[in-house]
């Protein structure tokens, strides 16, 4: 499993913002596909909602790969 740190610089990201900006996925609307057809978890857990606000610390995982946001 690849582990990726994802730095921001606000107080959250949503979910889609946040898969599209770790290359998860080439486009946003890829990204909410994903989400909708319950391809990612949140905190090990299945998420199926794309706007879910990402504070840092918490972690998103799809296609053998997570994603951490962490403060810049």
């Amino acid at each position: 499993m690849k582990e990726e740190k994802i730095s921001i610089d606000t107080e959250f990201i949503r979910l889609d913002s946040l898969l599209k900006l770790a290359g998860a996925f080439e486009t946003g609307g890829q990204a909410k596909i994903a989400i909708q057809d319950g391809n990612v978890r949140v905190n090990g857990e299945i998420c199926t909602m794309r706007g879910k606000k990402m504070r840092p610390g918490d972690r998103a995982q799809t296609g053998g790969s997570v994603y951490e946001v962490c403060s810049s």
